[in-house]
């Protein structure tokens, strides 16, 4: 049986331990703990992304082909 559970690591409590322990009653089981990347990590690990978000960032710092919302576009969308 496969488990994965996706927690904020200020979320754990000795419930949550408990809850493995009733879960996998009897059963060896093999704990693994990995931090998700965040966003930006995560758009940067491509290195075409990366390329493209650093060209980008520039673009905004020099006010460059910015893109203006249409203000009730976007309350028609709820945004």
């Amino acid at each position: 049986m496969d488990f994965t559970q996706y927690i904020d690591a200020d979320n754990l409590s000795p419930d949550f331990l408990d809850y493995l322990k009733s879960t996998f009653k009897g059963k060896r089981i093999r704990l693994t703990v990995e931090a998700e990347p965040d966003e930006t990590e995560y758009l940067m690990s491509s290195p075409t992304n990366h390329k493209r978000l650093l060209k980008s960032i520039k673009n905004v710092e020099k006010g460059k082909n910015l893109k203006t919302l249409d203000k009730d576009l976007l309350k028609k969308l709820g945004i």
